[in-house]
């Protein structure tokens, strides 16, 4: 009982951090209390920090949860899983990608009744720190968290990082319950059908944190006669993004590289087009392939399963798709790897 009174009071914290969220993003600057106020200052020595978390993304991310974290969602999730009677302490290294990207194994840690052990990103220092300061004092001091430096006398690990670092944590927690997650990405499969509004939306998954997640489309299969220019044509509500100078840094680079090695792009002076049949392009490069039936759509599927983390399009087209422009609201329930860490953490 004392157990879940805990819990209760956990997931109330995390209701009413949720409501906090959403009125910061709502008011205007002088018109924040204490709290918000402090919350904009660690949003800007984040950026300044990590120039990649502009204000702007670090708002997109922090309206995603704003939006996941009511009482209807966390229960409907919850309800799915056991609740541990034993805390354990469970490792977590986190990636620093994107904001706020290691939250969501942080909320499994502790509403799955386990005690977080955090490394935190480099690049992603500030924002997490703050939200637990918060969700602890909306739950009455009912959370149990620490921050490290190094991992030591835990009882179980969740880690992500590149794949050179996935084979050294595999190695380094070979014998603890573990998971290790490597590189993903992820495409969008395009029928010939689509409005300019889908491909607007298609956009937003492509452009949304620069192209930074495991969840942004960097490969778009096409088919056969489907106009490139349609891509470039409804792109367009992006092209300030060559504005920022760590992205525009990678798209001269790659730019320069194709055009000393004579390779043949698409250019529209923010991001480039290539066609071959990699899964994985650079920052600022979308590859795209063409088919002329599915059945190739789903041998390339079959073929990098263990590398996409998600497929954006119509949903009655792909089977267990993501719509145009959704790749990145994820769910509570929408795992990284397409593993459930829940119930992972149900078995430490």
């Amino acid at each position: 009982m004392h157990k879940y009174m805990n819990t209760e009071r956990q997931i109330s914290g995390l209701c009413r951090l949720g409501t906090f969220l959403k009125d910061f993003l709502n008011k205007n600057a002088e018109n924040y209390n204490r709290d918000e106020a402090e919350l904009l200052q660690t949003m800007r020595l984040s950026e300044q920090e990590n120039p990649w978390f502009t204000q702007e993304n670090q708002r997109y991310a922090l309206q995603n949860w704003a939006n996941l974290l009511n009482e209807e969602s966390i229960t409907n999730w919850l309800n799915n899983y056991r609740i541990a009677k034993n805390p354990k302490k469970v490792g977590l290294i986190l990636a620093g990608n994107i904001p706020l990207v290691g939250f969501h194994d942080v909320i499994c840690v502790v509403l799955s009744g386990h005690i977080p052990m955090i490394k935190l990103s480099s690049k992603d220092r500030r924002m997490i720190p703050f939200l637990l300061k918060m969700w602890q004092e909306f739950s009455g001091n009912q959370l149990e968290f620490e921050f490290v430096e190094r991992l030591e006398n835990f009882d179980a690990v969740i880690a992500t990082g590149s794949n050179n670092t996935a084979r050294y944590l595999e190695y380094y927690f070979k014998n603890h319950l573990s998971i290790i997650r490597k590189n993903r990405t992820s495409i969008a499969v395009l029928n010939g059908q689509e409005s300019d509004e889908d491909l607007q939306h298609l956009a937003d998954d492509i452009f949304t944190y620069f192209g930074l997640g495991c969840r942004n489309v960097t490969k778009i299969l096409i088919p056969e006669g489907f106009k490139i220019d349609r891509l470039f044509e409804n792109f367009q509500a992006y092209k300030d993004i060559i504005n920022h100078h760590k992205y525009a840094n990678n798209y001269d680079y790659n730019r320069a590289i194709y055009l000393l090695n004579l390779d043949l792009f698409w250019d529209n002076n923010f991001v480039m087009l290539r066609e071959d049949e990699e899964l994985f392009h650079p920052l600022s490069v979308i590859g795209f392939s063409r088919y002329k039936d599915i059945s190739e759509v789903q041998h390339f599927i079959k073929t990098h399963n263990e590398d996409i983390q998600a497929i954006v399009a119509k949903v009655d087209f792909i089977e267990g798709a993501i719509p145009f422009g959704e790749a990145q609201n994820p769910s509570l329930d929408t795992y990284a790897d397409l593993v459930d860490t829940m119930k992972f953490l149900e078995v430490i």
